[in-house]
């Protein structure tokens, strides 16, 4: 028994007259027939007969119309999927995210995604940068949104999406919070809450040089690892921060978001997109190509090794 037989059995039961079911397959008559009669020699059961009033299903052939319903909707369902996931339009897709990368960017591409390919299982997981890059290297995850720039080498690719700049977070009754035109340098004597330098080593690095171009060195108080701790520590006023621009989406009426000028205030920060192209898979490819496109042409145009 195989499924075109299957499907010549549904048709027949369906029509009960054998001119109605061939047409409908765009068969002839007679390899219907011939079909339905070896389908029932291979069951050793009769599931139709001939009346005078026609064909009608016998008790067996009624029984199994609907498992042979059944079955032909999974062999089709088994086909259609496994050709939609050679396609990237199916299966399931691990992605790693920093938590910054929840602000804009996940709620901006999220929808866009599933929208496009709603057969595609996204599974999420919230991870640092450096880990990021570990578990992208590892096969743990197909792909990462992690925070660049990136200070160690890797053989992943690394593709800019999202570009931004730091401002400063300060307490809301900071002297400086009312200070009309904020220097990055006017921070010199301030203590500031800091990247962990194991954890967050890019973010970390960063900052350092942006004070050094400012003509400082930041005295540290506190270390944290995502941004949202780091503003919870601002916020208790243990120090003052550089955060990326992207966090005042999530206001925080005891925070206040200055942007910076003067030198060190153009450092530039964002979010990029990790994976290996050697293994990337069809859905990988689609959840690459659709950040590609919302991102522009000037977001993707540094993807360097």
């Amino acid at each position: 028994m195989d499924t075109r037989q299957l499907r010549h059995f549904v048709a027949l039961a369906e029509t009960l007259n054998y001119h109605k079911a061939a047409e409908r397959l765009h068969m002839s008559q007679p390899p219907l027939s011939t079909s339905i009669r070896r389908l029932e020699e291979q069951l050793d059961v009769q599931l139709f007969e001939r009346t005078r009033r026609g064909t009608v299903l016998t008790v067996a052939g009624n029984a199994a119309l609907e498992e042979a319903r059944r079955a032909l909707f999974h062999t089709d369902q088994f086909g259609r999927i496994a050709t939609a996931a050679a396609r990237g339009e199916a299966g399931t897709l691990r992605i790693g995210v920093i938590g910054s990368a929840t602000y804009a960017l996940m709620p901006h591409v999220m929808p866009v995604f599933r929208t496009r390919y709603p057969d595609v299982e996204v599974v999420l997981s919230e991870s640092t940068t450096s880990r990021l890059l570990n578990q992208v290297e590892e096969g743990e995850v197909d792909a990462g949104l992690l925070r660049y720039p990136v200070v160690r080498t890797s053989n992943a690719r690394i593709t800019p999406i999202e570009r931004d700049v730091f401002v400063a977070a300060l307490p809301i009754d900071h002297p400086l919070a009312r200070k009309r035109k904020l220097q990055l340098s006017d921070l010199a004597s301030e203590s500031f809450v800091l990247y962990s330098s194991t954890a967050v080593p890019g973010l970390h690095s960063t900052v350092v040089l942006a004070c050094q171009q400012a003509g400082f060195i930041p005295r540290v108080a506190q270390e944290a690892v995502q941004v949202q701790t780091v503003v919870s520590l601002v916020e208790s006023k243990l120090g003052i921060a550089l955060v990326p621009s992207v966090a005042m989406r999530h206001g925080n009426p005891n925070i206040v978001f200055k942007p910076l000028h003067g030198p060190g205030s153009a450092t530039e920060i964002g979010i990029a997109l990790v994976w290996r192209p050697e293994t990337e898979t069809p859905a990988t490819r689609r959840f690459r190509e659709t950040l590609e496109s919302l991102a522009g042409p000037t977001a993707h145009a540094r993807s360097r090794r």
